[in-house]
């Protein structure tokens, strides 16, 4: 299956960030700020970079998942709770990167990172339930379906229904797939154990 890195999103990636927009129709609806040209692009990763920690708002981690030197994902950490132990878990591809499994093994490497590294408990996210590929990818990784919240979300003048799923330290996951290439994690993502 190839060789991913899950790294910090840079700069230079607005051609990519352009390139999985206009390859993923439904993003563009479902993003808070619209990409459609290169400077578009460009302003969605400055937004993205400017995520500091905030007592408020907790720290945010997007992510770029790379593959043969490109980013094809985002895998993000959102609104990371260091009292309680938690974060919101996003993720959003290429249509070329779907169905290989690029998201899974993504996720699941920030789900082990979010554990391990950053010492939280549990994580939590959502999908639209017209979005069931969305969600297999949480199950495969091991999140536990807890509810629906009906007509949550909207995109221009249509309601969607939105499964909510968590996973937490304790759960078991399943184990890594034969025969997958490597998923290595950027430098400065690792916290270093003493």
């Amino acid at each position: 299956m190839g060789d991913l890195l899950l790294r910090p999103w840079r700069r230079e990636d607005a051609e990519a960030v352009l390139e999985i927009f206009a390859a993923s129709s439904d993003l563009d609806t479902q993003y808070p700020w619209p990409v459609r040209t290169l400077a578009d692009a460009a302003a969605c990763l400055e937004r993205m970079l400017a995520w500091q920690p905030d007592p408020a708002a907790g720290e945010q981690y997007p992510l770029a998942v790379v593959a043969d030197g490109v980013p094809v994902a985002n895998v993000a950490l959102t609104s990371v709770s260091r009292r309680h132990g938690t974060a919101w878990v996003s993720y959003f591809s290429s249509g070329a990167a779907r169905g290989r499994g690029h998201v899974r093994r993504s996720l699941a490497a920030v789900v082990e990172w979010a554990f391990t590294d950053l010492d939280l408990f549990r994580l939590e996210l959502g999908h639209r339930t017209n979005n069931p590929a969305s969600g297999a990818v949480a199950e495969a990784v091991g999140f536990v379906p807890e509810g629906v919240e009906r007509a949550k979300l909207r995109y221009g003048d249509e309601r969607f229904d939105v499964r909510t799923m968590a996973l937490l330290a304790t759960d078991p996951r399943p184990a890594a797939r034969p025969g997958e290439g490597r998923m290595e994690l950027a430098v400065g993502l690792r916290r270093s154990r003493t």
